[in-house]
Order: structure tokens, then sequence, then C-alpha cells
């Protein structure tokens, strides 16, 4: 343990007496190491923000669409484009014939049309706009903090009432009570009776907080040509996979999907979008990586080259140790543990970066999360003294190979 201790303190002294040298080594460490745990932290901050969105939605339940949901890359196929969509009668046949289904509710997707809100003279921008079923707040897990939600009277007879999202909410009533006022939707007057409650994660829920909540007959009867729905599928409990198959089973029935014939519509779960994350997530952390990597081996090229000019410079102080003792084991400790302290440090530096850098990103951008995952702290450093000794390893071996009386006779 003293030896140890004492190679490390004559590391410490070595790095301290070229300090801007030290540093230009382990830049290509630091660059590496702060990538890596940048990237690590928006990855697992985004994770937790949508598996939390996801959660809310209720993770019993099962999401049906005409075209495939969940985390989509790229552009959509023509094929899926011109699929027909889901119908009220899917919805209400998927209620009456799937015994492993608790209740269906569905949601109106008015993809295309321009949906004006207003309220006295103000305009509200880049809202959502939902037109669901009664039953909706409690299928799809929707919380209403101020107010109330419609009842299945006011959707079947088409009232002109609203649910607003908090941003909607704050961004047409910012010093008032919304709950009795009217608006226009698309210039008929609605009246809004509750507010939701604020999504717990920021990321993918920042716009869904902008919404508009409209019972379905109502948003239908201003715009009749609209047919698009998501089916929201609640199972009974603990049998979310027989519900799955059953539904899946009467939809392709009722589509007339062939035995051979792939879906022409999407059954996505909480889990199965969690996964797809996941396959995305894992991608991106390996481009991650190998740009890392790059930053890393140029540290570690760098290092080993500083360590070569080292063994040179201290060639008459490798001879002296050598001559009062030391052996080729204690030489060889001697380098791998100045390459790793240096590596090392850098590695410390590049941590510290990269914590500032993610709560300088969680400030600049609030709605973009960024969490520290432990294991890439760990990785980090880990991969950083490991560096170290691998490039360490030449030089060290070259000093301990020495000849004690050619290296006392160096100038």
């Amino acid at each position: 343990m003293i030896e140890y201790r004492e190679n490390l303190g004559m590391a410490f002294d070595t790095l301290m007496a070229h300090k801007f040298r030290s540093f230009l080594t382990v830049l290509g460490i630091v660059v590496g190491v702060l990538t890596v745990i940048v990237i690590a932290s928006i990855l697992t901050g985004m994770r937790q923000s949508v598996v939390s969105q996801i959660e809310d939605l209720g993770t019993n339940n099962i999401f049906a669409f005409h075209m495939n949901t969940g985390v989509q890359v790229g552009r959509r196929s023509r094929e899926e484009m011109l699929r027909k969509p889901l119908s009220l009668a899917d919805a209400v046949a998927v209620r009456e014939q799937c015994p492993s289904v608790r209740d269906v509710s569905w949601r109106l997707v008015p993809f295309g049309t321009r949906i004006q809100v207003q309220y006295k003279g103000s305009t509200l921008r880049n809202a959502e706009f939902l037109g669901v079923s009664a039953n909706y707040g409690a299928v799809a897990n929707v919380k209403v903090e101020n107010g109330r939600f419609f009842s299945d009277s006011e959707e079947r007879h088409r009232m002109p009432v609203a649910v607003l999202g908090p941003d909607a909410a704050e961004a047409m009533f910012t010093y008032s009570d919304p709950i009795g006022k009217q608006i226009l939707v698309q210039g008929h007057p609605h009246t809004v009776i509750g507010v939701t409650e604020k999504s717990k994660s920021s990321f993918l829920s920042e716009g869904s907080d902008n919404i508009v909540i409209l019972p379905y007959g109502s948003m239908l009867k201003m715009m009749p040509w609209e047919d698009k729905h998501i089916l929201f599928i609640q199972a009974e409990s603990g049998r979310r996979s027989e519900a799955l198959d059953e539904v899946e089973s009467l939809l392709r029935r009722r589509r007339g999907v062939g035995l051979r014939e792939e879906n022409d519509f999407d059954l996505t779960t909480a889990d199965r979008v969690i996964t797809q994350l996941d396959s995305i997530t894992g991608v991106i952390g390996l481009v991650a990586i190998a740009i890392s990597s790059v930053g890393l081996l140029v540290g570690g090229i760098g290092v080993m080259n500083i360590m070569l000019v080292s063994v040179t410079e201290r060639t008459r102080e490798i001879g002296v140790r050598k001559a009062i003792g030391a052996t080729r084991r204690d030489i060889v400790l001697q380098f791998l543990f100045e390459a790793m302290t240096l590596t090392g440090i850098g590695g410390v530096f590049g941590i510290l970066l990269a914590v500032a850098v993610s709560y300088l990103i969680v400030f600049l951008v609030p709605a973009l999360p960024a969490v520290i995952p432990l294991w890439a702290v760990v990785a980090g450093l880990v991969v950083s003294i490991g560096i170290g000794l691998v490039f360490g390893v030449w030089p060290a071996r070259k000093a301990a190979q020495l000849d004690p009386i050619e290296a006392l006779r160096y100038e």
C-alpha cells in the first residue's frame, strides 16, 4: 500500500511540474468522456419522460390506429397513408365482442384541419384538439384539476362545452378562472367546464398541455368530414395479452385482412413503445460511443507520446533509481501510475464538465430533460483510467528495460 501511495505521489508531482503539457495531453480524454455522459444524460432523461407520459395514459391500455403508432422514424409509406381509418363501429364492436376488454374510448383526430380558438379577440396558437368520448378521461387517465370532465349526456347531445389543458387555459385566461367562460372554436361558442392537471413529464408533453378537449359529437358536428379515430382500449386487470389477441383477431375480420396478409392497422401498448424507444436510444448510444472513442483514442495516443518523451527526459532519474535498488516492476508501476493518473484526472474533468453542460441544457431548454445516470459517470472514470493503463504500458516497459549504466551516462 505504501509503495502504491508513493507511486501516486510521484505521479502527481510530475503532472504538477508540467501543468500545461498535461492539460493538452488529456484534452481528448476530456472530450470523449464529456460526449458520452452528456448524450447518456439526455437519452436517460428523455426515456424517463416518455415512460412517465406513457404510464400516465395507462399501462393496461391498448392503442389502436389505422397507421403505425409508437416511435416513428422516417416518412410513412404510401400504403400506410392510404389505409382505411378505424371507425366508431369498430370501437363499439371491440367493447361488445372482446371478453377481456373492460372499456373502449375513442378520439377523433383532425388531420389537416386548421382549428381556430379565440377568447375576447386573442387567438390560441399551436394547440392540439381532441374530440373524445365521455369516458376518455377514465380510460386515458386524464385528471381534471379545476372543474370537471363532460358527461355522457353532454357528449351524446353534442353540447358546446370544452376542457382545456393547463397551458391553453393560462394562454387565454392568464389572470382569471376559465370555468364558465365562453371561447370560440371555429366561430362556435363553447363553455369551458374544466382544466386538466399539468403533465408530470415535460419533454414530449410540453405540447400536450396546450390542448382543447371537445365532446366527440361536438367536434364531428363542426367537422363532419373527419373520419380518423384512435381507439383507447382498456383491458381487464391482468388480461392485457388476451385482450390484445382478441382485438387483433376482431379487427382483422372486420377489415377483411387475409390469413397471410399483414395487419393494415396498428395495436400498441406501453411496453411496445418503450421497447421501440430503447432500440432507438441504443443505436444513438452506440453512435455516441463511436464518436467518443475517437476522442479517447486521440487522448490515448497523446498520453503514450508524452510518456515516451517523459521517459527520454528522465533517463538519468531512471538510472539513479535503478542504481539504488529499484526493480523493473517499480519502474513499470511508476510510469503506469503516472499515465493512469493523467488520464484519470482528464476523466474527472470530463465528468465535471458533463454535469455542468447537462445542467446548462436543462436551464436553457427546460422541456429537454437531462438526467445523469450513475453508470455513465462510473464508466467514464473507469474507461479514462483504463486508457492510461493501456497506452502507458509501452512507455513503462521501455523505461523498465533501460540499462542503468547507460542511463546514468545519458546527457
